[in-house]
């Protein structure tokens, strides 16, 4: 990373805001390589330098990601003069530089990642990395088992190409019919469309997992963690 303020280190990895880290330093709550750390403005190199606060050590960490549990009635996007966003749930330091992976519908729920990693997101977003992801569906209409053939053989959604093959695993069928369904692209309306191709209307959509991260079934809709180091490591393999 290069020397940094200490203050604006510790600010950046939420040890708490840059007048908090200023005070905690002028008091003698933050050393660097065993030593009583006292100017906010001393520089730091992380990997060099062993910071701790307070007795626990900082590590400085470039990119971050945060699993976010979506609710139903805010929209993707980084700001909008109308709706609530997703990042209107967040707080969390360096925030003006994140942003979600990726979009759902508004009235979809479920697993959003944000990341200031703009490189993960290129390569969870590719059309070639064929990054998988699975939805929870509730569709109005008979579910049958030629339509999971449909969406194998890959269906004709009104685009230039058809889909590609998706697996659809039937819960339940009947007038209102529950699935999961895995695409690898991600295409605008993709499950949507999908399902309306078989005659059925998506009325409740949320998505369950992408790219080998599956939504924390303790995260509140409308909550939201830092990813832990193994869910660090499966997007680190989409790079590959």
């Amino acid at each position: 990373m290069g020397k940094m303020r200490l203050d604006k280190l510790l600010a950046n990895m939420g040890v708490g805001t840059r007048s908090q880290v200023k005070t905690m330093i002028r008091t003698g709550r933050v050393s660097v390589n065993g030593e009583i750390a006292g100017k906010p403005e001393m520089k730091v190199e992380d990997g060099r330098d062993r910071i701790l606060a307070d007795g626990r050590e900082v590590c400085y960490v470039k990119y971050d990601t945060y699993m976010f549990h979506k609710p139903a009635g805010c929209v993707t996007a980084t700001n909008d003069s109308h709706d609530r966003t997703v990042m209107d749930y967040l707080d969390i330091p360096g925030k003006e530089h994140f942003f979600p992976v990726g979009r759902l519908d508004k009235d979809t729920e479920g697993l959003l990642l944000i990341t200031n990693d703009g490189g993960m997101a290129h390569d969870l977003l590719s059309p070639g990395k064929h990054v998988d992801k699975t939805y929870y569906a509730k569709v109005e209409g008979r579910l049958l088992p030629e339509h999971g053939k449909a969406f194998g053989a890959g269906l004709d959604i009104g685009d230039p190409k058809p889909a590609l093959p998706a697996q659809l695993r039937i819960l339940s069928s009947g007038e209102i019919s529950e699935a999961e369904v895995t695409v690898h692209e991600g295409r605008f309306h993709q499950v949507k469309r999908m399902f309306a191709a078989v005659g059925c209307r998506v009325i409740y959509l949320k998505r369950l997992s992408m790219g080998g991260i599956v939504l924390d079934g303790t995260l509140e809709k409308g909550a939201y963690r830092r990813l832990t180091e193994e869910e660090r490591k499966r997007l680190d393999a989409t790079k590959k």
